[in-house]
């Protein structure tokens, strides 16, 4: 089992296979994608591998992420790929939805057992004016036609932003009562070009979570392969709601999660200094000398991620490493 020296174990993968992202969030990439190094995404090949390794040292999810990975014309090669690694019990992405109702098919046909959806708020104006894109009504047809199937959990990314939906509460709620996703407010997060608009638009998960408690919410229990989120669910309602809060106490003690780029690194955190290289190790099927140097990297993993202390290391923005 891959361990790191905390005592942490390690069950679930995030693997980027782009950073190229064709949304312009206000939080993320405000002027659109720029591109600051060779396209040398992780090929194939490299993929099978990392995702064979992984699985080899105990890793039982991977999510696949961007940028926006759905860019890729391989994803549903990919997924079939990692859905077919002996250990790998499940695989999710991670997507902003552009083309959902088009690639789901394929999407599901390849195995694919969660899909994460970006949508940071529900009216289609303020949608807009967030991503740039006038996308929400398509999305949501995309997500109906998923939960039609039932093949697939759906669960919604919602970035929590003071003068964007930090005061719409209320109306995603509304729309849980009706709706059987779960729904998760991620606190905004601060990254290295974004700290101005942080300090602006930073809001605490912490009071949100409160009010739920007090309007009947109910904690569920997370299985080990699950992510950050404290998950409540009511019963006068469909849908749950996720709270996931970086800058909470103690919120590093249960980390499970890994991630490797795009680019062929392992990144230890989400803000790390640096990523470490892989991309030497992927170019042979025998995975033994990359599972040893995992091994080795492991040691460097830090107890917290320090954004406390306002250090987000080579983190630029979350599309690097699809967050």
């Amino acid at each position: 089992m891959l361990t790191d020296n905390f005592g942490r174990k390690f069950y679930y993968l995030r693997l980027s296979i782009t950073d190229v992202c064709n949304f312009r969030c206000t939080y993320c990439l405000p002027d659109g994608y720029s591109c600051d190094h060779d396209r040398d995404f992780l090929s194939f090949d490299e993929i099978k591998r990392v995702a064979n390794a992984f699985a080899q040292m105990g890793t039982e999810k991977i999510r696949i992420t961007g940028g926006e990975p759905s860019l890729r014309k391989d994803l549903p090669e990919i997924i079939a790929a990692c859905k077919q690694t002996p250990g790998i019990k499940k695989v999710a992405i991670t997507t902003n939805g552009y083309k959902l109702p088009e690639h789901l098919q394929s999407w599901l046909d390849a195995g694919i057992d969660a899909i994460n959806i970006s949508i940071d708020s529900l009216d289609p104006r303020m949608f807009h004016s967030i991503t740039g894109h006038n996308k929400l009504p398509h999305i949501l047809k995309g997500i109906d036609m998923a939960l039609a199937d039932g093949r697939t959990t759906i669960k919604i990314n919602t970035v929590l932003m003071r003068e964007y939906n930090g005061h719409d509460i209320k109306t995603f709620l509304d729309w849980l009562k009706v709706t059987p996703v779960t729904l998760r407010f991620i606190e905004l997060m601060q990254t290295g070009d974004n700290q101005e608009f942080f300090d602006a638009q930073h809001v605490q998960g912490a009071r949100i979570k409160q009010n739920l408690i007090l309007d009947g919410w109910l904690p569920v229990v997370n299985d080990k392969a699950a992510g950050p989120a404290q998950e409540f669910y009511h019963p006068d309602y469909l849908g749950k709601i996720g709270l996931i809060m970086p800058y909470s106490k103690d919120f590093c003690n249960t980390c499970n999660r890994l991630r490797v780029s795009s680019l062929g690194k392992l990144h230890l955190c989400l803000f790390t200094e640096e990523g470490l290289p892989l991309k030497e190790y992927l170019q042979q099927d025998d995975v033994e000398p990359l599972k040893e140097q995992i091994r080795a990297m492991m040691t460097d993993k830090k107890a917290t991620h320090f954004l406390q202390d306002k250090l987000t290391g080579a983190t630029k923005n979350l599309a690097m490493l699809g967050g």
